[in-house]
């Protein structure tokens, strides 16, 4: 196999069970959404879609103009069901301005926004939204390495969800778990929790996918989620393993994400001691962090520089720290 092939089709799966696309309002949805929120969540839709190519810098600032503008609809409104369809949308937006400052680097407005998200969604008595930025906090704790906050955050998303919730959000937290047990440094934990996230997944062909879930949760994200895991862990037997699986899903083009996961790859890679493709595989995600100015690829690359301290650096490691010195964002 390819392995420019297979960091594509990485990149692909990452990106869909980790962020929340919500789509710009079908025109099923349009018709029954009522005006004012339909009209919202196509903008928000338009954000969301510039996020793979453009800095989130250049993207936070319209984006919460674009809540300030939801939220201030939403007060004003005196229906009631449609001050809840506003307060859903009012969640998407937050949920999207915490993705944005995640990705620069902002860790402290990233669960500011979040936790709006949470409350919106509760505000709009929608317990599947509720759930899903639930989880979506949960995400970010875990990559943050605060597993038991992301743990809590999961029960909290999986109690919203109630007795009988829908398949894709079982596997979707389950996932979600995994990355929480890796962040703890818990293979086992983390295996079992891929495993059954796996099994669920296996169950969502056929089944209709609610929203605010607009993808297909499978076993080749499972697959993507497992890599991510590996990478957390030192398990390149991971990565290898679930090789084949992801590599079966076309290629999207998100470069942000793509550059995360490839400096989850790398890490594989010098876990494994091939340190000359694990570094020349960090410079070009460090490139890409540099191009759209994010702050969480580049300080993704640094704890991936900080794993590694041999005695004599190879030349390939000595040019990555020139690169990596220059960088002020």
């Amino acid at each position: 196999m390819e392995r420019r092939n297979f960091f594509g089709g990485v990149a692909a799966v990452a990106v869909a069970p980790m962020v929340a696309t919500f789509p710009a309002a079908s025109a099923e949805r349009t018709a029954s959404d009522g005006g004012s929120a339909a009209t919202l969540r196509m903008v928000t839709g338009g954000y969301r879609r510039l996020d793979g190519t453009t800095p989130s810098r250049q993207l936070v600032k319209p984006v919460l103009e674009h809540l300030q503008l939801t939220q201030a609809l939403a007060q004003s409104v005196e229906e009631h069901d449609q001050r809840n369809r506003l307060a859903a949308v009012g969640s998407e937006v937050a949920s999207l301005a915490g993705w944005l400052s995640w990705d620069m680097g902002d860790y402290g407005s990233a669960r500011t926004w979040y936790g709006s998200a949470i409350k919106s969604a509760r505000r709009a008595g929608n317990p599947l939204l509720a759930a899903y930025q639930l989880g979506s906090l949960a995400q970010f704790e875990a990559h943050a390495g605060n597993a038991s906050d992301g743990v809590l955050l999961v029960r909290a998303a999986r109690k919203a969800l109630g007795e009988r919730p829908p398949v894709i959000a079982e596997a979707w937290l389950m996932s979600i778990e995994a990355l929480c047990h890796a962040a703890a440094g818990d293979a086992r934990g983390t295996d079992v929790s891929l495993k059954e996230a796996a099994r669920l997944a296996g169950r969502v062909v056929g089944e209709s996918t609610p929203w605010p879930w607009v993808f297909t949760f499978n076993e080749s994200k499972v697959a993507a989620t497992r890599v991510a895991c590996g990478a957390k862990l030192g398990r390149a037997d991971w990565i290898s393993s679930a090789q084949d699986s992801v590599a079966a899903v076309l290629s999207s083009g998100h470069d942000k994400q793509r550059a995360l996961l490839i400096l989850d790859v790398a890490s594989g890679h010098l876990a494994s001691g091939r340190i000359d493709g694990a570094f020349a595989l960090a410079t070009g995600a460090l490139e890409t962090g540099v191009k759209y100015r994010s702050g969480r690829i580049v300080e993704r690359a640094r704890s991936l520089r900080r794993s590694y301290s041999p005695r004599l650096l190879p030349r390939v490691v000595r040019e990555f720290d020139d690169r990596l010195y220059e960088v002020f964002l």
